[in-house]
């Protein structure tokens, strides 16, 4: 009897395990990956959140995606970068989150 009872508990702990490997909590949108990339934005982009860039790296992406003459670079209480560029000739506030996500305001 003692055997049963422990192959049963040792049963029901391992299924136990696998269910905790395998439940995930989905992202708000099931499918916005922690990083975006140039053919990826998050679609509630600007995402406020610690963010990691330095202020060299976060002139460089906004210059990659096609702005250029960024100023007054500064990060945000909500951990998002925040400029003054042009993009296509026009003037615009662009926006740089966490997770590389670029939005022009």
């Amino acid at each position: 009897m003692k055997k049963i009872v422990f192959v049963a508990a040792l049963l029901g702990a391992s299924a136990f395990g696998a269910h905790a490997q395998t439940s995930t909590a989905p992202s708000a949108d099931g499918e916005t990956p922690a990083i975006a990339t140039p053919d990826q934005t998050n679609p509630t982009a600007p995402v406020a959140g610690q963010n990691s860039f330095t202020e060299a790296q976060a002139k460089e992406r906004l210059e990659e995606a096609g702005y250029s003459n960024v100023t007054d670079l500064k990060l945000s209480e909500q951990g998002v970068w925040q400029a003054s560029a042009s993009k296509d000739g026009k003037p615009v506030k662009a926006s740089m989150d966490y997770q590389g996500n670029i939005v022009a305001e």
